[in-house]
């Protein structure tokens, strides 16, 4: 049985779920996030925890166990705190600015960028070229990091574009310092 899949999952006062077949509901003070998990995968509801039971031993069970629990524990996080990731944007004259909800990046292209977030996404913009994606659901905070990442993925000799807070880019020596001329 899956180390993951077999743990229960606590339900906070504040949050309330509701599950209607294989279709379930999860409401909280940051927002609701709803969801139909596979129905190889059944959800019981017990003393304010959810636990999630499979059909059978089958392999497609077996992956689909553990991946719908953590699926299930993620939404009553985001309900609960919320997600966010963070993005640094580097180079000279890269900037980002918000015009009502739409986010405007300037990456060296010959027109601005403007990107509309999707419903449940706030963006923040801060000083010194952060922006900050916050929502409820990780998966959908996630995909709005990495779309507006690739409109200048950072590239290994500058290091310019836009990369992750946490993420590391390597630098690669230039042509002139790869054949030892000087």
């Amino acid at each position: 049985m899956s180390r993951i899949g077999k743990q229960p999952i606590n339900i906070p006062i504040e949050v309330e779920v509701k599950i209607e077949g294989n279709r379930l509901n999860v409401k909280g003070p940051k927002g609701t996030i709803n969801r139909t998990v596979h129905s190889n995968m059944k959800i019981e509801f017990i003393d304010n925890k959810l636990y999630v039971k499979r059909q059978s031993d089958l392999m497609l069970d077996k992956s689909l166990h553990g991946l719908t629990r953590a699926i299930i524990n993620n939404m009553v996080v985001g309900v609960m705190e919320g997600f966010s990731k963070q993005l640094i944007i580097e180079g000279i004259g890269y900037k980002a600015s918000l015009q009502g909800k739409t986010l405007v990046l300037t990456l060296g292209y010959s027109h601005p960028i403007n990107y509309n977030p999707p419903e449940g996404i706030k963006i923040e913009v801060g000083q010194k070229g952060e922006v900050t994606v916050r929502g409820v659901d990780k998966e959908l905070v996630g995909q709005v990091a990495a779309n507006i990442r690739e409109f200048r993925v950072p590239d290994s000799y500058k290091a310019k574009g836009i990369r992750y807070a946490d993420e590391i880019i390597h630098k690669k020596p230039g042509k002139a310092a790869a054949t030892g001329a000087a």
